[in-house]
């Protein structure tokens, strides 16, 4: 499995952001499309609950994510 992020954009300054863990960035496309015009909710990676309606939202980006762990950064110091 790989890990996407998925960025909701409202405005300039507001969004949210939202990972997954999908076999492709096939399939995460096609989920975000799947989504259009309706409500859906997840929890972000602070286990903040979100739910919003796609249709307000002006901009998904989607990137495949490459996670760092910063905990082995840490400990080389």
């Amino acid at each position: 499995m790989k890990e996407f992020k998925i960025t909701y954009f409202f405005d300039e300054e507001h969004y949210i952001r939202r990972f997954i863990h999908v076999e492709s960035m096939e399939i995460a496309e096609e989920l975000i499309q799947s989504e259009r015009d309706q409500y859906i909710s997840f929890r972000d990676s602070r286990d903040i609950y979100h739910e919003l309606h796609t249709r307000n939202v002006r901009v998904v980006q989607l990137s495949e994510y490459h996670r760092i762990d910063k905990s082995k950064k840490r400990e080389k110091r």
